[in-house]
Parts: C-alpha cells; sequence; structure tokens
C-alpha cells in the first residue's frame, strides 16, 4: 500500500525508501529555493540532476550541499539557461539533443512572480514569455530525450485562480496589466501546458502533471511588497476564522518541494497525468469559490483540453515553432 503524504509532508519523507540509482533528471531554476532542494533530495537518492539556470557562478555556489549530499551513482552538472531569451533557451536545448543522453524526468521548475511590467529579449510580456514561452520551446525541443516511462512536472501555482489565459491579447498590448493577473495568466498556462503535453504524448508512455508548491517565502516573492502581502495574510486569516477555514502558513522549502518529487517519483503516472497536484495529491475541481491565500484547489479552465489545444497552437505562433 503506497504510503499517504499532506501539506506537510516534505522531500525526504516523501522520498524514503526510494532508489534513483540510474535516474536522469533535468531541473530548471537549481540556483535558489525549490530547484536547488529539489535537486539535493532527487541526486540524495541517487538521481543525476543537470540543473538548467541562468547565472551558472551563482548555482555553484547554491549547489554545494547538493554535491555533498548526492549519492552514488548521484550527482550534479549545470547548464546555461535563460528562458527569457529563445535564443538561450533553444541554444541549451541543441547542447542537450547534442549530448544525446536521455532524461526519465524533466522538472520546468524556474519561474518569476508579480513582477513590474516587461517584456523579455523577444517582447513578450515577462511573466508568460519566462514561465510559460520559455519553457514550452525547451521541454518540445528536448521531448526526444524523454523516454517512455518518464515525466514532465511544470511547477505551476495556486496563483493560476488569478486569471485564465489570454489568447487573444497574451502580452498585455491592449489589457491593463496587474502583477498577479500576469502571473496567474502565467500559472493557468503551466497547468493548460502539461495538460496537452500528456495527451500527445501518454501513447508514448510520457505523462506530464503539474504542480503548486504552496506558500514558500523564496526569491520568488522578491517583487512583493512585504507591508501589503502580511496586510492581505491578516486579512485572509480573519475571514478564514469566521468562516472556520484553515488559516494560511508558510510552508518550509522541504515541505514546498515534497510535491513536485512526490508527483515526479512517488505517485502513480496514470494518477496525475493530466492534472493539477498539491499537498501531495491530485487537486480537486474549485468552482464559484472566491480566492484566498488558504484555499486549495484548481479552476476547471487550467485542465480544459480544448483551451490547452488553443494555448499551444498560441504558443507555437508566438515563438515562430511548431511541435
Amino acid at each position: 500500500m503506497s504510503k499517504s503524504f499532506n501539506a506537510t509532508s516534505t522531500t525526504d519523507q516523501v522520498l524514503e525508501g526510494v532508489d534513483l540509482a540510474g535516474k536522469r533528471v533535468l531541473i530548471t531554476g537549481v540556483s535558489a529555493g525549490l530547484g536547488v532542494e529539489t535537486a539535493r533530495s532527487l541526486a540524495t537518492h541517487g538521481a543525476y540532476v543537470v540543473g538548467a539556470v541562468r547565472d551558472v557562478t551563482k548555482a555553484k555556489a547554491a549547489t554545494q550541499r547538493v554535491l555533498a549530499d548526492a549519492k552514488t551513482p548521484g550527482g550534479l552538472e549545470l547548464i546555461e539557461l535563460d528562458l527569457g531569451s529563445l535564443a538561450s533557451v533553444r541554444k541549451c536545448a541543441d547542447k542537450l539533443l547534442e549530448k544525446g543522453e536521455s532524461f526519465d524526468l524533466v522538472i520546468a521548475n524556474a519561474g518569476i512572480m508579480a513582477c513590474p511590467f516587461g517584456h523579455t529579449a523577444d517582447g513578450f510580456e515577462l511573466q508568460f514569455g519566462t514561465n510559460h514561452l520559455g519553457h514550452f520551446v525547451l521541454v518540445n525541443r528536448i521531448a526526444p530525450l524523454m523516454k517512455s516511462g518518464s515525466r514532465l512536472v511544470n511547477l505551476s501555482s495556486a496563483g493560476h485562480r488569478y486569471s485564465d489565459v489570454n489568447l487573444d491579447d497574451p502580452n498585455f498590448a491592449r489589457t491593463p496589466y496587474t502583477e498577479f493577473g500576469a502571473y496567474g495568466r502565467s500559472k493557468t498556462a503551466n497547468v493548460l501546458f502539461a495538460v496537452e503535453f500528456d495527451r500527445r504524448y501518454k501513447q508514448h508512455g510520457i505523462r506530464a502533471t503539474a504542480v503548486h508548491p504552496g506558500g514558500i517565502r523564496t526569491e520568488l516573492t522578491r517583487h512583493m511588497d512585504e507591508a501589503a502581502l502580511q496586510k492581505r495574510i491578516d486579512e485572509v486569516n480573519e475571514q478564514n476564522k469566521v468562516a472556520g477555514k484553515p488559516l494560511f502558513q508558510w510552508k518550509t522549502i522541504e515541505q514546498g518541494a515534497a510535491t513536485t518529487v512526490w508527483a515526479a517519483a512517488v505517485a502513480n503516472a496514470t494518477d496525475v497525468g493530466g492534472r493539477y497536484c498539491e499537498d501531495c495529491h491530485v487537486g480537486e475541481l474549485v468552482i464559484g469559490e472566491e480566492l484566498d491565500l488558504a484555499s486549495t484547489g484548481v479552476r476547471p479552465y487550467a485542465l480544459d483540453a480544448d483551451r490547452a489545444k488553443a494555448l499551444w497552437a498560441k504558443s507555437e505562433e508566438m515563438v515562430g515553432e511548431r511541435f
């Protein structure tokens, strides 16, 4: 019987007794926070990790513990990747393809959150371009390296509940920009990408899922105003007390990365394929409920198969490449 895990489970608890020797894993964003912990926990159980990072020097310093804790034959190597530049994304993919070594897991972990309005090197709205389009091109280009039995795990967020994708105006050319509205679009895109990738590749034995790690204090929150964030948390907790709902609590990084490694290496592939996971289980559909920081569940639009196909087509149009 499989073990049961929850919101407080850690990576080490989830992976207890799991042998990943011989498994190769690609993880984006292993220079801080969740990416480092995900790499450490998998390498500790024997996986060999390829970390794709924008700043290799920073990542080398941040991943010393990964190397120290790695269990033979596990290990770590780094490759440069700037998700905000398709030239960099394609260069990274080309290097991986040239090397020709297959992957058992691909974890699209890197991302940015609630940043001021801006554009990627290719002119895309910064959050959608970095969080979704950069990963869309990278993953599709290296898909030939994913063998039967492998999985793609996209890091999404409860933030997907702020907004559906806008396929008519993805770059906010006509829509008023809000930091969390844009973040919501990109996180919904992460789920929809997993849904469509799973549909296309499951016949080859490859599955894809999206995960919400929970609320964690990492570099991801660097653009957020501390006072405004705390005020919002206090308001939510007052509302939840009245409603009898659980209070919002920050997760540790070890707890935050647990759902990622659970979905990647522990959960049954059929159970999580094309789904949205949180707190080490598959999330339930939520309809009509107000968004608050302690809420769980996934909006139906993020799992809509037709919406996922339309996003895929729009993404191909935007990056000028068909997959």
